[in-house]
């Protein structure tokens, strides 16, 4: 058996369609999307409707991750439409209006319902299990530097493989007999490489399983140009610059930026905007943040 696992696209169409042409000519038996296709990226209606129709044709296998329940959450909002409170979810409500917002109730109503475990049995009894984070929920991710003592508790006591995701930073252990991996991401790699990265599994009766990361490269200008083309950065609010900050540096950001602003943008301290531009121009993010002349948006 060989399995591909792909996730965290973000509405990056030229890493997502890199990453299945690298994986069609690898020829997998089955084809896993264990979460986020969508949200914190451009060009979230091609990515979501190429997964579906793969789904439909291939039947490639797609998990619920923590941003389709940020956008399906957008059906039936009665919340607030200004303050903290609503410019800490802005960016999804972009991506929820790109997708159709109330009109595609039907695609919406799809994201919610993806499952968020997948299992597979071997003939020899040993049990590969896929989460797009961990059992504890999925925000819980495993990093690299993540304890064995935590990642314990955030894998499937049991499993000859744990596949996990979310964090975008590829990693591999062995935890108590377990294969832990991480895939990484597609579309916002988080590790300071520029290409994307997906995991290749597979089992025979001879080896058991075995469990790699591939990186592709694929056309990073054109996935950049997205960014202004499609309105994003004009219109998604301030965490839009986030977003093409990570993409551009291939790291992180903003996990650390909530560690430190999070709670003053929540009480309404310090307006979001503020705390981004902030937070960038103190860190070593800086080179990579707009240009002046590159396009207006909003940061307050």
């Amino acid at each position: 058996m060989k399995l591909a696992v792909l996730s965290d696209i973000h509405g990056n169409w030229p890493a997502l369609a890199a990453v299945a042409d690298d994986i069609d000519a690898w020829r997998p038996d089955k084809v896993l999307v264990n979460g986020d296709v969508v949200n914190s990226g451009p060009s979230n209606v091609a990515c979501w409707q190429y997964v579906a129709q793969r789904a439909a044709a291939d039947g490639w296998l797609v998990l619920r991750g923590n941003h389709e329940e940020y956008v399906a959450e957008w059906c039936g909002y009665a919340g607030p439409r200004h303050g903290p409170a609503y410019d800490l979810i802005r960016l999804s409500e972009w991506t929820y209006q790109q997708m159709g917002g109330d009109a595609a109730a039907t695609t919406l109503a799809t994201l919610a319902a993806l499952p968020e475990r997948w299992e597979w049995l071997a003939p020899d009894g040993t049990r590969l299990v896929a989460m797009h984070a961990s059992p504890l929920g999925n925000r819980a991710g495993i990093y690299p530097f993540t304890t064995d003592e935590e990642a314990r508790r955030k894998i499937v006591p049991g499993a000859a493989i744990f596949l996990t995701a979310h964090t975008h930073v590829p990693h591999q252990r062995i935890l108590d007999g377990t294969q832990v991996m991480n895939t990484g991401s597609v579309g916002l790699p988080g590790d300071g490489a520029g290409r994307a990265s997906y995991g290749r599994v597979t089992w025979d009766g001879q080896r058991g399983w075995r469990a790699e990361i591939a990186r592709v490269v694929y056309d990073r200008a054109a996935a950049e140009r997205a960014f202004f083309d499609s309105g994003f950065l004009a219109e998604a609010g301030p965490e839009a610059e986030m977003a093409l900050v990570e993409f551009r540096a291939a790291q992180d950001a903003r996990t650390r930026w909530r560690a430190i602003y999070g709670e003053r943008v929540r009480r309404g301290d310090l307006a979001l905007g503020a705390s981004i531009r902030q937070f960038l121009q103190e860190t070593e993010f800086q080179p990579f943040m707009l240009a002046a002349n590159e396009v207006k948006i909003v940061v307050c």
